[in-house]
């Protein structure tokens, strides 16, 4: 069965095909009675509207794009993309939106990858994730004519895009003040690449918050997989003199590190205690529980999504801020003993 065109409609409701358009597209110059019987009518049929031919009437793609430059691998192991992706689905379903999610290399790739985006208009925008310390993927997208958003502030804040932002420092800084809190004068970060201004975040808010408290520190980069966050914690354990806590930069790195701490015979949190970043469900299952910082990934997902249909709209750029994410004390962490 062939599907209903708005001259079904036209005809089963008795007006012309641009009376139709009007109705369905909320657009003046329709009465009521009539806009009515038109809205009726599609109903009865069953008719909704063709993206394909939405798009060329008003020059839009009605798609958005997500450009994730990490290694699968890593993208498949880490919990934050699954949760953001539901919170951008949540609102880009009820605005008529589809996502195009690709996974590039960095690089040459990931530069090809939205070039072929803006490709005779296949997205209308994109959400830049994982900003880098000296990141050309802003100049290319404001070059390709894309609207944008950022999650987080590109380095030197000057951006021709809206940006949504969390304080990730509030969250490493809670931890290091709950561990010191606990007697813990030794703690190590298990960080994520340098190169991502996340992770620098990250990695500085832990310097400092240790230092303010007279803490022992150190900072161990990985590249955010778990098997990286393992290969720390073997070495950081096998320090001629370990640290006594952990504070790793996602939770799939701290169940990874609390992994290797039982299999060297360690008792988590009696001889070393954890904590990690993102509270996902995982890290809430294992034993013990782990001590995390919660962030809103979904709620992220919608707010930059909204975002970038706002400057889809032609909306002006903004800098959003996002509540500071906390931390939730569980089974991990504990009073250190000397």
């Amino acid at each position: 069965m062939s599907r209903p065109t708005i001259a079904d409609v036209a005809r089963h409701a008795g007006v012309s095909k641009g009376l139709v358009s009007f109705a369905l597209n909320g657009r003046p110059g329709v009465a009521p009675d009539t806009r009515d019987r038109i809205l009726a009518s599609a109903a009865e049929l069953g008719w909704t509207p063709s993206v394909r031919a939405r798009s060329l009437s008003v020059g839009r793609a009605f798609a958005c794009g997500l450009v994730i430059g990490r290694s699968p691998d890593v993208i498949a192991a880490d919990p934050f993309f699954p949760a953001f992706i539901a919170g951008l689905e949540d609102e880009f379903a009820g605005a008529g939106q589809v996502l195009v999610l690709a996974v590039a290399t960095p690089g040459r790739q990931e530069a090809e990858t939205y070039r072929g985006l803006a490709a005779d208009r296949r997205v209308d925008g994109v959400i830049l994730t994982d900003l880098r310390a000296d990141d050309d993927r802003i100049a290319l997208v404001e070059a390709l004519g894309l609207a944008a958003v950022t999650l987080g502030v590109p380095a030197g804040g000057a951006s021709p895009f809206t940006s949504v932002s969390v304080d990730d420092g509030a969250g490493i800084r809670s931890a290091v003040d709950h561990l010191a809190d606990l007697g813990h004068a030794d703690i190590a970060h298990v960080a994520g690449p340098d190169e991502m201004l996340h992770g620098q975040h990250r990695a500085t808010a832990f310097t400092a918050a240790a230092a303010a408290r007279g803490i022992r520190h150190r900072v161990v980069t990985t590249d955010f997989s778990a098997a990286d966050g393992a290969r720390a914690t073997i070495d950081l354990l096998g320090a001629s003199a370990p640290p006594t806590a952990i504070v790793y930069s996602n939770d799939s790195m701290a169940v990874a590190g609390l992994g290797v701490a039982q299999r060297r015979g360690l008792s988590v949190p009696r001889d070393l205690s954890i904590t990690g970043f993102d509270d996902t469900e995982v890290g809430r299952h294992v034993h013990p529980a782990i001590t995390s910082v919660s962030t809103d990934a979904r709620g992220w997902g919608r707010a930059a999504a909204r975002a970038l249909l706002a400057a889809i709209a032609g909306g002006e750029p903004e800098a959003q801020m996002l509540p500071d994410p906390r931390l939730i004390v569980r089974a991990s962490t504990g009073a250190h003993s000397t």
